[in-house]
């Protein structure tokens, strides 16, 4: 079963709840910016098991030092809680 998708005022309320984070293109996005690559390989294969163990997987990519990060449920059709939750580990790791 699918999550609901939120509300604009819902995901603008969330928003206060993920510094860096924004929504583009109908997407949850944030770039994350490390020291160098392994750090942020390392950051990318942290989030690959919480992704796992959410059974939420983000579209991301990489260049060296830098991981553009966009959530969407896809099986949803938006931005649900589940892209928030997923954030809001993404943030902590990265941290």
């Amino acid at each position: 079963m699918s999550a609901n998708v939120l509300s604009t005022a819902e995901i603008t309320q969330c928003l206060t709840q993920i510094p860096g984070w924004d929504v583009k293109d109908g997407k949850l996005q944030r770039q994350f910016q490390f020291d160098d690559f392994v750090t942020a390989f390392g950051f990318m294969s942290s989030m690959a098991i919480v992704s796992e163990s959410m059974g939420h997987h983000p579209e991301w990519f990489n260049v060296y030092n830098k991981v553009i990060v966009d959530l969407t449920s896809h099986d949803a059709g938006g931005i649900t809680q589940k892209d928030f939750d997923w954030a809001k580990q993404a943030n902590k790791i990265a941290a």
